[in-house]
């Protein structure tokens, strides 16, 4: 039997290798294929491939650009051919199985009087992969609590898609064009976990 080697623990955060019959690749945002060890969207190609959307032109050339099919996740291959997840492209947050919107939770947070914006977004948790997190920047003078933040969410959608936990930011970092960036947002929480979903 082959003895363990330490030095591949960090397989166990890998999703895996490519089947015989695909191909998987690591892609950047003009269609390129990155080297090994470069993060980038993964796209893949094969016979199991779905061929396209129901009645949806336009999805279906998107999921197939450049000729491959794309995931939505970014990742990184090592060396070995191991795929790793690091990070969404969309914002879908995967919390004890379940599948949450943000945008959902914040169109609520949003009908708060004292909020001017908001970003949710999952967190590191032991149990569930990623916890919902509010991230409220409020309006100039304006106070809520934490509490009453979790319990309009609940009211408005059940317990699952409610934040477990608020943070108050002054100002939420945004775009040139005033798009609240939700990585740089996300970045201090999972900071030295080596990637940025559960």
């Amino acid at each position: 039997m082959e003895a363990l080697n330490t030095n591949k623990h960090h397989r166990l955060l890998s999703c895996g290798r490519a089947t015989p019959y695909s191909r998987v690749e690591i892609m950047d945002e003009e269609g390129n294929i990155l080297p090994r060890g470069e993060s980038g969207e993964i796209v893949l190609r094969g016979q199991m491939v779905m061929e396209g959307y129901f009645n949806q032109p336009e999805e279906t050339a998107a999921a197939g650009a450049h000729g491959w099919h794309h995931t939505g996740d970014i990742g990184r291959i090592d060396e070995d051919g191991f795929v790793y997840i690091v990070d969404q492209l969309k914002d879908l947050i995967i919390t004890g199985g379940f599948n949450v919107y943000p945008s959902e939770v914040e169109q609520v947070i949003w009908t708060h009087a004292a909020v001017q914006d908001c970003a949710v977004i999952g967190v590191p948790h032991e149990k569930w992969g990623e916890a919902l997190k509010a991230v409220i920047e409020l309006k100039p003078g304006m106070e809520v609590s934490e509490a009453e933040i979790i319990a309009l969410c609940k009211e408005k959608l059940g317990s699952v898609k409610a934040p477990k936990s608020v943070d108050f930011w002054p100002e939420l970092p945004r775009s040139p064009v005033g798009k609240v960036l939700k990585r740089d947002i996300r970045a201090p929480y999972w900071e030295g976990k080596g990637r940025s979903v559960g």
